[in-house]
């Protein structure tokens, strides 16, 4: 028996090759198919399933793709209804693989078909749970994504008897492998670990301690921060499927030239500028918006960037394929293309370019001890232990629907946690014509370290 986890951090998602006996199962495979067929060629071992753990809302699985290629079986759980050929296990139902099992158990909650998968053992052992987004490290998912279909209230209500009645009884040392770590927005507060055991999730995890139904879906419910607008996308395209990978990567991975990109802008077309932030704000084309490929980067353009939306990419030399692959794991399918050359040839063109400010978090501390007006754009929950006093905390995913309330006559100082989402703060900002915004290098992990006025707590902060 070998399983191997397959995280990918752009993502914080996780995905798992089983092998027992030359034959093998992928759990949550994401877009790109080819790492889990090469895995298997490589171990001599052919793809007889895939399990699906549920409609993910935050990446487009490669689910349909793996089975085309490898003539693998689809699985899902319960109440499961796709466009396309799957086999629905039933609650309890056992799948052979090599010399071990996968049984299939119905955990409504997080969506009405969530299913997790225990693995047993060659001796018939409770090993590990897949445990997708019922039950994270730290957390459990949220029973918010169903867009209206059912309450959040019903959902969590589920959850509650799916962990008590499911979960909760299995041995403290099965292995809990979860669909996400840290980062994903399917939990409010995913711990560090992308793995934990049963028995440590029971005292650990909030959501596993003894409560009543009532209290465990105020708890499972409250501080639930809006979805990426993108979710309910992806959640559809998953049930009703897609077009192949390798046509995705076909159509967007176009070369245009300058007069090109000039077109698609007249046209519309964002253009989506996928370098590092400190090379972004020393030159850009105007109205672009950063969102590098260093971070979180498929997230944040889901987050950000509307799904319709035709892009036009930016990249360094020879990162274009990946640009465009990051944005597939999501759906982002409507790309024009990327700039020959990159911006060393937009400057080459002679076209008009655009720049953001950054200063030290010493300068910083300078100017908001002269009053400068903040913007703390990271969470809530981060600004809560710490902030600038005085500052307006937006979390950058509330930031589009609420730029009304920064003013645009007055120099707005911008930070984050570490600099990356200031700079994509920025940058949306720019855009919407704001002229006067500083990014702040290095946010808040070296901004606590200088003499500024720092509150706790949120009562005083101004925001929406």
């Amino acid at each position: 028996m070998y399983v191997q986890q397959l995280y990918t951090n752009c993502l914080a998602e996780a995905a798992y090759y089983i092998e027992s006996n030359g034959e093998a199962a992928i759990v949550d495979p994401i877009r790109e198919i080819e790492p889990y067929i090469e895995l298997a060629r490589q171990r001599g071992t052919r793809i007889k399933y895939v399990f699906e753990t549920h409609f993910h809302a935050d990446f487009v699985s490669g689910h349909i793709d793996l089975a085309k290629e490898t003539g693998a079986t689809i699985v899902f759980g319960p109440l499961a209804e796709t466009h396309y050929e799957t086999y629905t296990a039933k609650d309890g139902e056992e799948f052979k693989l090599g010399n071990i099992t996968l049984k299939a158990i119905h955990t409504p909650g997080h969506t009405p078909e969530s299913t997790c998968y225990l693995l047993l053992d060659e001796s018939y052992q409770e090993y590990c749970l897949f445990s997708g987004d019922t039950l994270f490290v730290g957390d459990v998912g949220r029973p918010d994504l169903l867009d209206g279909k059912m309450t959040k209230e019903e959902l969590a209500g589920m959850m509650y008897d799916s962990l008590n009645n499911k979960i909760k009884n299995l041995p403290d040392e099965v292995t809990v492998y979860p669909a996400h770590g840290p980062g994903s927005a399917c939990g409010k507060n995913i711990g560090k670990e992308t793995w934990s055991t049963i028995g440590h999730q029971k005292k650990t995890n909030y959501a596993l301690r003894e409560m009543r139904k009532e209290e465990f879906i105020k708890e499972v419910t409250e501080g639930l921060v809006a979805p990426p607008a993108y979710f309910f996308s992806d959640a559809r395209i998953n049930k009703q499927g897609y077009e192949a990978i390798d046509a995705v990567m076909k159509n967007n991975l176009r070369p245009l030239s300058v007069d090109a990109v000039e077109l698609d802008l007249q046209n519309g077309s964002l253009v989506l500028d996928t370098r590092n932030p400190e090379d972004f704000e020393k030159g850009f084309i105007p109205g672009s918006v950063n969102i590098g490929l260093n971070g979180m980067f498929a997230v944040w353009v889901g987050t950000v960037v509307d799904i319709r939306k035709q892009l036009v990419l930016v990249c360094d030399p020879g990162k274009e394929e990946e640009a465009v692959q990051r944005l597939a794991r999501v759906g982002y399918e409507n790309v024009r293309g990327y700039l020959m050359g990159g911006f060393p040839e937009w400057i080459r063109a002679g076209k008009k370019t655009d720049t953001v400010i950054s200063v030290s978090p010493a300068d910083f501390a300078s100017k908001v001890n002269e009053g400068a007006s903040v913007l703390d754009v990271r969470k809530y929950t981060e600004a809560e232990s710490g902030h600038i006093k005085g500052a307006t905390v937006l979390p950058l995913a509330d930031l589009k629907s609420n730029l009304s309330s920064v003013p645009k006559n007055e120099t707005v100082y911008i930070h984050c946690a570490g600099g990356y989402r200031s700079m994509i703060a920025a940058s949306l900002m720019k855009a919407d014509g704001y002229s006067n915004v500083v990014n702040v290098y290095g946010g808040w992990s070296l901004i606590k370290e200088e003499n500024v006025p720092v509150e706790t707590g949120l009562a005083g902060v101004k925001n929406n």
